[in-house]
C-alpha cells in the first residue's frame, strides 16, 4: 500500500501548506488488495464485543460490532465513553498517563461502596481475525468464538467441545480493571489477558491484587493490536506534538529502529551546541552577574561553565513538550508552528499522519477509533477521508453527525446506542429486515440525515417535504417558542419517500435505526393491503390527507386572504406559470381560490417551492391548514421533554 500523495498534495495545496516535510514513504512489497479494500491474504484485527462496567455514564453496557463501524445516538448516549473505553483497554499509550483514571471516570463518580470497598471499572473487549502472528503470541490466552452468536463457543450446549464449525474462530479477550487504592491513596489500572484466570491461592494479598489471576496485556502487546484513537479535542494541540501517545510518536515508533538513540543524540546536540546559547552577549553579561554573586554564598564550580542556559532541560519528557513541528504556509512562506495555522489546514495535517501510519503498520491491522473527523473540514474533504479511512485501515470505529462521513457506511456498520432497561448502554448493527440495501444506498444523504436526528416525518413527496418546515416557522413565531418548538430545534427530519406506496417500507426501517418515525400520506388510490398496514404500524404516529392533492388540502383549509397574498407573491416571481392566467384583484374569492389551486399543481415540486411560498402567506397559526398544524402540534407534542408528573411515557403513549 502507498501513500496517496496525489490526495495529500491536493490537500495541501487547497489549505495553502507547503513544504511540509514529515517522513519519507517506505517501499513496500505486495500492494495487491480484495475488492473490499483489505490486504489480500491479511487478517485485520477486529473489536467484536466490548462491555463497559461502572465507567464514566455507564453503569453497565455492551456493544456489538461487526467490521467497520459508526456510533450513532443522541448527545450524551455514550459514543465518546465507548470511544474512551477502547483506548483504556487497547491503547498503548494510555496508561501513561497519571493518574490512569480518576474520580470523574467511575459511574456518577462513586468507587467506593458503602462498606468503603473499591468498585471497580471494568473494560472487557474481544478480539478477533488475529493475524498468525498474533494467534502464536496470544495463544495460551485464546479462546474459541462463534461468529453466529457473537459469544464465546463453549457457551453452547456442548461447552467446551462445540468449537469447531466455519463459523467458529480465535479469539482473544482483554479485560481493564481500574480502582481507587487506599493504601496508596491513589487511583490504578492496568489491562489484562481475560483468559485463563488461574486460582488465588490462599492469600489475601493475592485475591486483592488488581486483575488478581490475569496476567498483564502490556504496551509490547497492545501494540501488536495496532489500535489508534484519534479524539476531537487532540486534532489541534497534541495530535502533531511529540508526547507519547500522539500521532508523530506513533509514526516514530513504527518508523524503525533508533528512537531511543535519536533522543539521547539529540540531548548530547543541545548539551554541545557551539556557540552556546549562553554566549549570547546579554545572556553572557548575566551569567557573570550571577556567578559573581553566587560565589559569595554558594561554591560554584571553577570557570565560566559554573553558570549555563541550554534550550530544554536537557531531559526526553522535556523536549517531547518543547519540540514543535514547523509548516511554512502560502502565501508567506515563513515557517511557524503548526499550532499557527488554520483549523483545517491542522486537521489535513492529522490526516496525513494518518496516512503515514496506515503505510507504515504493513502487514499489521490498524483498529482506528476516531471521533467527528468532520470538524474544520469541507465536504469533499470529509468524504475522502471517510473513504480512506474505511479502506486502509482494518477497522474503523467513527462517531460524526456529518452525512458526508456518515455515507459512506454500509447500513450493517451502522451501531446504534441506546439506553435499555436500567439505564443499561446497548449497541447492535442495525438489522434492516427485508428493507433492501439497494434502497438504503440509493437515500444516503435522506438516511444520514435522518440517522442524526431525534425522529424522522416521513411524506410522500417533495411539495410536502418543502412545506412542513415552513408550517413550523409559522407556529414557532405565532405561538412563540416556550409554547412550540420548532421542527429544526426538536431534531426531526424530513424524510421523502417519494411516493404513497414507498411511505410504509420507511416504518421498520426508522424503528430499527430505534428512531421515533411519523407519517403523513396523501388519500391513497388503493387501501394499502396486509403487508403495507404492517409496515405502517411500526411508525409512532401516521396521518391521512383528508383531500387528495395536497394542493388541494392547501387551498381547502385556508382562507381566501392566504390565496391573495400567495398570488401576489408568485406574480413576482420569474417563474410564475403564465398559461394559469393573471391574478387580478378584483377577482372574487372564488376565482381566486381556483387560480391558486392551477398555479399550485403547476409548479408542483420542490424545485419551484411554490407549496412552501404559499405556507409562508399564513401569518398565523390559525390561518395554517388545520391538517398540517394538526400533525405538528401532535409531533411537537411527543417530542418534548417528559413531563415528571406524567411518569415515563414514549412518543406513542403522547399522541
Amino acid at each position: 500500500m502507498q501513500i496517496d500523495r496525489a490526495f495529500l498534495g491536493e490537500q495541501f495545496r487547497r489549505s495553502g501548506v507547503v513544504n511540509a516535510v514529515l517522513f519519507p514513504a517506505r517501499e513496500t512489497s505486495s500492494s495487491a488488495k480484495s475488492p473490499c479494500g483489505n490486504k489480500m491474504g491479511m487478517a485485520e484485527m477486529k473489536v467484536r464485543r466490548l462491555t463497559i462496567s461502572n465507567f464514566r455514564g455507564v453503569a453497565h453496557g455492551t456493544i456489538h460490532l461487526t467490521g467497520h463501524t459508526l456510533l450513532v445516538g443522541g448527545n450524551n448516549i455514550g459514543k465518546s465513553t465507548v470511544c474512551e473505553a477502547l483506548d483504556l483497554v487497547l491503547g498503548p499509550e494510555r496508561l501513561y498517563r497519571r493518574p490512569v483514571v480518576d474520580e470523574h471516570d467511575f459511574h456518577c463518580g462513586r468507587y467506593l461502596d458503602a462498606e468503603k470497598n473499591p468498585i471497580e471499572i471494568r473494560i472487557e473487549a474481544i478480539l478477533t481475525d488475529l493475524a498468525p502472528e498474533a494467534e502464536l503470541k496470544f495463544h495460551r490466552h485464546l479462546r474459541r468464538w462463534d461468529a453466529t452468536t457473537g459469544d464465546f463457543a463453549d457457551h453452547g450446549e456442548a461447552g467446551p467441545q462445540d468449537g469447531d464449525g466455519s463459523q467458529k474462530g480465535w479469539a482473544l479477550p482483554v479485560v481493564f480493571i481500574g480502582r481507587y487504592d487506599k493504601a496508596e491513596d491513589d487511583f490504578i489500572g492496568s489491562t489484562f489477558f481475560d483468559h485463563p484466570v488461574e486460582p488465588i491461592e490462599d492469600d489475601d494479598a493475592a485475591e486483592l491484587a488488581l486483575g488478581a489471576g490475569r496476567r498483564l496485556f502490556g504496551r509490547d502487546h497492545k501494540r501488536l493490536c495496532g489500535f489508534v484513537f484519534l479524539r476531537t479535542l487532540r486534532t489541534g494541540s497534541r495530535a502533531l506534538s511529540l508526547q507519547r501517545g500522539s500521532l508523530l510518536d506513533t509514526v516514530l515508533r513504527l518508523g524503525g529502529t533508533g528512537l531511543a538513540d535519536m533522543w539521547q543524540d539529540t540531548l548530547d546536540r543541545l548539551h554541545g551546541l557551539t556557540p552556546p546559547i549562553g554566549e549570547v552577549p546579554q545572556l553572557k553579561k548575566i551569567r557573570a552577574d550571577i556567578r559573581d554573586r553566587m560565589a559569595r554564598f554558594v561554591t560554584l564550580a571553577a570557570g565560566d561553565d559554573a553558570t549555563a542556559f541550554f534550550a530544554s532541560d536537557l531531559t526526553r519528557e522535556n523536549l517531547r513538550e518543547v519540540v514543535r513541528l514547523f509548516i511554512a504556509a502560502e502565501p508567506i512562506g515563513h515557517g511557524v508552528p503548526f499550532s499557527r495555522l488554520g483549523t483545517g489546514s491542522i486537521n489535513l495535517l492529522v490526516f496525513a499522519l494518518l496516512t503515514v501510519i496506515a503505510e507504515l503498520k504493513e502487514k499489521q491491522s490498524v483498529i482506528f477509533a476516531m471521533e467527528e473527523p468532520e470538524i474544520a473540514l469541507p465536504p469533499h474533504t470529509q468524504r475522502r477521508v471517510g473513504k480512506f479511512v474505511l479502506s486502509e485501515m482494518g477497522q474503523a470505529i467513527v462517531t460524526s453527525h456529518s452525512p458526508y462521513i456518515i455515507e459512506q457506511f454500509e447500513p450493517q456498520d451502522i451501531v446504534i446506542l441506546s439506553r435499555g432497561a436500567g439505564g443499561n448502554l446497548e449497541g447492535a448493527p442495525i438489522d434492516l429486515g427485508d428493507f433492501k440495501t439497494k434502497s438504503f444506498k440509493t437515500e444516503r444523504r435522506q438516511f444520514a440525515e435522518a440517522i442524526l436526528g431525534r425522529g424522522v416525518l416521513v411524506v410522500e413527496g417533495a411539495s410536502e417535504a418543502a412545506l412542513f418546515p415552513e408550517a413550523s416557522s409559522v407556529l414557532e413565531k405565532s405561538l412563540g417558542a416556550d409554547a412550540y418548538m420548532h421542527l429544526d430545534f426538536a431534531g426531526i427530519s424530513l424524510f421523502n419517500a417519494d411516493s404513497e406506496t414507498s411511505v410504509p417500507k420507511y416504518g421498520p426501517v426508522f424503528k430499527a435505526l430505534n428512531k421515533p418515525a411519523f407519517a403523513f400520506v396523501d388519500t391513497p388510490n388503493k387501501v394499502p393491503d396486509a403487508a403495507a398496514e404492517a409496515k405502517l404500524a411500526d411508525y409512532v404516529a401516521r396521518w391521512q390527507s383528508p383531500t387528495k392533492g395536497i394542493e388541494t388540502l392547501l387551498v381547502s383549509e385556508t382562507v381566501p386572504a392566504v390565496h391573495r397574498r400567495f398570488l401576489d407573491a408568485a406574480m413576482a416571481r420569474d417563474d410564475y406559470p403564465g398559461h394559469c392566467g393573471p391574478y387580478d384583484p378584483a377577482l372574487d374569492d372564488a376565482a381566486a381560490t381556483k387560480l391558486a389551486t392551477a398555479v399550485l399543481k403547476a409548479r408542483k415540486g420542490d424545485a419551484y417551492g411554490y407549496t412552501a411560498l404559499f405556507i409562508r402567506q399564513c401569518q398565523t397559526a390559525d390561518e395554517l391548514p388545520k391538517t398540517i398544524k394538526t400533525v405538528l402540534l401532535a409531533i411537537d407534542a411527543a417530542m418534548k421533554p417528559p413531563d415528571p408528573d406524567l411518569g415515563d411515557k414514549d412518543a406513542g403513549d403522547l399522541l
